[in-house]
């Protein structure tokens, strides 16, 4: 009997605890009418939407996920080859002349007396042997010079195995975003201002309260079209469920530019937010205070939340939401 009440208290205490987590739904999250949710990365990040980046890997993108080509792998230990291939693949001509002098090369030593002049043979064919010998010395030494005396002309560059971190992070709370921000040590190149991150926080709040409203025309100032087509959906999916997903009371807690780079036509930054709301889920056209009404979540209590929130820009525009990423 003292086992089984074990048994219960312990049930009892993982309940509890996971309550917060099913509970937490937020703008692109799907909310079911058992309280369960569902969240998701999605979004599209440019050039670098499937890169590992630290948070959940993107799951739903418009971007295509390209594989290398198998045509050339590279191989544990070998450094790759040139995009352009080989010496004897760029110079096809040179190669397959070279190889006929080494096979008239190879054909007069197995067969030395088959062209001679004192033994029948005729003086072109002398003449012949005696040219191919010099053109594959001199094609020999112009392979030599390109091998090496070039190379040691246009040196290449290798990376430093004592590189910097990936990013420098840095925070922007409350009215004080922007202020001291260390801009990513690597694998960016765009200059990120407090105006910037003043918008950021103030997107995190905007697009929160347009979906706490269902409101997709307001989305549109906020997010990309891909993005306000993905909230859509799960709006509609709440809709169909008969529940409303309302974040109120947003505070950021926290927020660390991890990466920011120009990419063409588009420029793209991503932070990481940590930031708390009351985040719950009440039946469609019902009141919080109303009595069954609260399908999942606290009405009174706030929630903490953690994600990497992508912005896209074209140079000179505001800022867009561009994806989303659980961590």
């Amino acid at each position: 009997m003292s086992k089984t009440k074990g048994l219960i208290v312990t049930f009892l205490a993982l309940t509890i605890a996971l309550a917060p987590a099913l509970a937490e739904a937020r703008a692109g999250s799907t909310t079911r009418s058992n309280g369960t949710t569902s969240n998701s990365s999605q979004g599209s990040r440019g050039s670098r939407t499937y890169d590992q980046n630290g948070a959940a890997p993107v799951q739903r993108s418009v971007t295509p996920q390209t594989a290398p080509s198998p045509s050339n792998p590279a191989r544990p230990g070998m450094a790759p080859q040139p995009a352009g291939g080989s010496w004897f693949q760029q110079h096809p001509f040179l190669s397959g002349l070279a190889g006929g002098f080494v096979g008239s090369w190879i054909g007069s030593m197995l067969f030395p007396h088959g062209g001679g002049y004192g033994t029948g043979g005729s003086p072109f064919g002398s003449f012949m042997g005696g040219l191919f010998s010099w053109l594959l010395i001199l094609g020999c030494l112009y392979m030599l010079y390109r091998l090496f005396f070039r190379r040691r002309m246009n040196p290449q560059t290798v990376p430093s195995m004592d590189a910097e971190p990936y990013y420098a992070p840095s925070q922007f709370t409350g009215n004080a975003a922007g202020g001291g921000m260390a801009q990513p040590s690597r694998g960016s190149n765009l200059t990120i201002a407090p105006d910037d991150y003043q918008a950021f926080e103030g997107l995190l709040k905007s697009i929160q309260d347009a979906w706490s409203r269902g409101d997709l025309a307001a989305l549109r100032h906020y997010v990309t079209p891909e993005l306000l087509s993905y909230f859509s959906e799960q709006l509609s999916e709440n809709a169909s469920q008969g529940v409303e997903n309302h974040v109120e009371q947003i505070e950021l807690l926290k927020g660390d530019l991890k990466e920011a780079w120009d990419e063409g036509h588009l420029q793209y930054a991503s932070c990481y937010l940590r930031w708390k709301a009351l985040d719950y889920s009440i039946r469609s056209g019902a009141r919080p205070d109303e009595a069954n009404a609260l399908v999942a979540g606290d009405a009174s209590r706030p929630v903490e939340a953690e994600e990497l929130w992508t912005f896209a820009r074209s140079p000179g525009g505001h800022w867009l939401l561009s994806a989303i990423q659980q961590v």
